[in-house]
């Protein structure tokens, strides 16, 4: 295993900031792309933070990232829109789409927003959870490279294609459901190659489609498996899950989609005869009281709440947690003890600092 060490939350964000600055983005944009990465650090999704940046510099150095994107509304009714994102960051044109699915939602009640022609948008909770703050429901997921073989399939067909959706209370803290519809998200692989440790069985398959132990299967023709493994724990609701995802936010919006998804490596090749523009997002907000008096519904929500979290544990466990719970324990231990950083990245984040004349500390 790889040793960590710590970096405060104003270290790595500097760093951050200074990357997305030198890429040419606007100050406002170099920051929300900050937040956005990060938040995924300081929620323990670490697959998705500081350790993705260099791989957004090499899509920028290949001209797929736009720095400075023209982000569009191409098509829409009073409760939905299609955006086009010009190629931008996803951690930009998201957070944008949202803004337009709570202004739709503040006018009829729900907005709706199916986006193209963007990038890895990071985790997908950031723009769910962005809803909160309007007393509003929100719903964020996308569609991915393809990584994932279908039940019963040799081929990798899918994205990880995640869902999130953030859901308000009153006293209580919100829920928050983030999560991939794959058994375990391709991040959580990297990790494992990166401190040398074999992978669970059910994560993952090789290119016969026989269960593997192997963090490099990807690298070897494999695929990831779709959340429950196989068919017999349930891939097929997983599956499901992720041709959802697929549909929403890519064939609804004009993205590529399927095996056609654009790979974030950028040294992969991309898809020939991609039937779409990019990646794709489908980004929702539905005010409460479109539904029922929101102090009604935020009281309901603190008793579901509670009474899930005060669960009596099974043997062996300490209590029941709700989702979010553990994310938001953790950002608040991380923001106040520091974001643990291995080695690897550590050195590819120093070896983008040379390349980019900014200065990145490693810590021995």
């Amino acid at each position: 295993m790889q040793s960590n060490h710590n970096y405060t939350y104003q270290e790595l964000a500097a760093f951050a900031e200074a990357v997305f600055l030198k890429m040419g983005c606007p100050a406002s944009d170099a920051t929300l792309a900050t937040n956005v990465l990060l938040s995924a650090d300081l929620r323990g999704i670490d697959s998705h933070g500081i350790a993705r940046l260099v791989g957004y510099v090499r899509l920028w150095e290949v001209g797929r990232i736009n720095a400075t994107p023209n982000i569009q509304i191409v098509h829409e009714t009073p409760s939905t829109a299609v955006i086009d994102g010009d190629r931008g960051l996803g951690l930009i044109v998201a957070p944008r789409a949202m803004e337009i699915a709570m202004e739709k939602a503040k006018q009829v009640g729900t907005g709706w927003v199916s986006v193209k022609n963007s990038n890895h948008f990071g985790i997908a909770g950031y723009h769910a959870m962005m809803a909160l703050e309007q007393e509003m429901i929100g719903m964020a997921m996308t569609n991915a490279s393809a990584l994932v073989a279908p039940t019963y399939s040799a081929e990798k067909l899918l994205g990880t294609n995640p869902i999130a959706v953030a859901i308000p209370a009153g006293e209580e803290a919100p829920f928050v459901a983030d999560f991939a519809t794959t058994t375990a998200a391709n991040g959580k692989l990297e990790i494992a190659q990166r401190n040398n440790t074999d992978i669970p069985m059910g994560w993952a398959q090789d290119a016969e489609g026989n269960a593997t132990q192997d963090a490099s299967i990807l690298k070897k023709g494999g695929a990831l498996l779709p959340l429950g493994s196989e068919k017999e724990q349930g891939s097929h609701k997983g599956y499901a899950l992720g041709s959802i995802v697929d549909i929403f936010s890519a064939v609804l919006s004009g993205a590529s989609f399927g095996p056609w998804a654009p790979p974030f490596p950028a040294y992969v090749p991309m898809p020939e005869n991609m039937p779409g523009e990019g990646l794709g997002h489908f980004i929702g907000a539905m005010r409460i009281d479109a539904f029922r008096p929101a102090a009604d519904f935020k009281s309901n929500m603190d008793l579901w709440l509670h009474r899930f979290r005060n669960a009596t544990p099974a043997k062996g466990h300490e209590q029941v947690y709700v989702a979010g719970d553990i994310e938001r324990k953790m950002e608040k231990e991380r923001m106040q003890n520091g974001i643990p950083i291995v080695h690897a990245v550590q050195s590819d984040l120093a070896a983008l600092a040379e390349k980019m004349s900014l200065t990145f500390e490693v810590k021995s």
